[in-house]
């Protein structure tokens, strides 16, 4: 890769790719539809920043074999991994006899992780944990989804979330560690509950998951500058973070030290020992 402009500048360095901190993962399709030309200019400029590459909500499914082949190979052109999001939970409602052909599908289209997720479903943890294995019999890592709000990730309103109650953090930080000892790759963190959907943020929930699992093992999502902005205060520069693809120069920039809001201008170091 290229050397970078202005290169006089200090900034904070990155880990390179592939890397296990400092970790962006991006949504691809969902709130807006993005095609090969508008991938390929994303990861031409700021690729060396991107890890993983999301496609939310089952978009994969609306696409023809195509197009959805393509995407995967400009993600793979640039050292990027490509993730299903967290349609599993659908499949296991509608489809549960077909979750093998699934998995088979996607390793075939050339997925490299899948995520596990569980907001909606009422279901065992030993299930879930079973569904990480499962993953791991085909080339794909688990990547499970943990979250304090039954409910997450719908875009449910607060008065509707509410009224489902909120989980225990303590089970979570539980089923992430047991996910994590059946050999999941990182574990995804969703924001409604913590900074999302709620009247005011639990970031007691944040330090705790953070706590209890281990940061490193974290994926934390931060659908919005501010919240991005609150886990790099308080966790560093190399938290590993889930952004929608329209921030991520701007969450870079934070990371890297090269500009900040108010709270963060001039405050954001790493330190390599060397």
């Amino acid at each position: 890769m290229s050397d970078r402009a202005f290169d006089f500048l200090n900034r904070n360095e990155r880990p390179e790719k592939p890397r296990e901190r400092g970790i962006t993962e991006i949504r691809g399709p969902y709130y807006d539809p993005m095609g090969k030309r508008e991938l390929r200019d994303i990861l031409e400029t700021v690729g060396r920043y991107v890890d993983i590459y999301k496609f939310s909500g089952g978009s994969f499914a609306l696409m023809d074999e195509e197009p959805l082949r393509e995407l995967i190979d400009i993600c793979h052109e640039f050292d990027v991994q490509v993730s299903t999001g967290g349609f599993i939970e659908r499949v296991l409602v509608r489809e549960q006899g077909h979750v093998d052909d699934y998995l088979a599908a996607a390793e075939e289209y050339g997925f490299d992780i899948v995520e596990i997720s569980s907001g909606f479903l009422a279901i065992d943890t030993d299930d879930l944990v079973a569904l990480t294995e499962r993953v791991q019999n085909y080339d794909m890592k688990a990547k499970p989804e943990v979250n304090v709000q039954f409910g997450a990730g719908g875009a449910s309103s607060v008065e509707a979330l509410e009224e489902e109650g909120a989980i225990d953090p303590q089970q979570a930080v539980d089923e992430a560690n047991r996910h994590l000892d059946a050999g999941a790759y990182k574990v995804m963190v969703e924001s409604e509950g913590i900074t999302e959907r709620v009247r005011d943020w639990r970031t007691d929930v944040a330090f705790a998951i953070a706590e209890g699992v281990g940061v490193e093992n974290c994926v934390f999502e931060a659908a919005d500058p501010p919240v991005f902005e609150w886990y790099i205060k308080n966790f560093g520069p190399n938290v590993n973070l889930f952004v929608d693809n329209s921030q991520i120069v701007e969450l870079e920039c934070m990371r890297s030290g090269l500009w900040g809001k108010k709270g963060t201008w001039g405050r954001i170091a790493s330190y390599s020992g060397d």
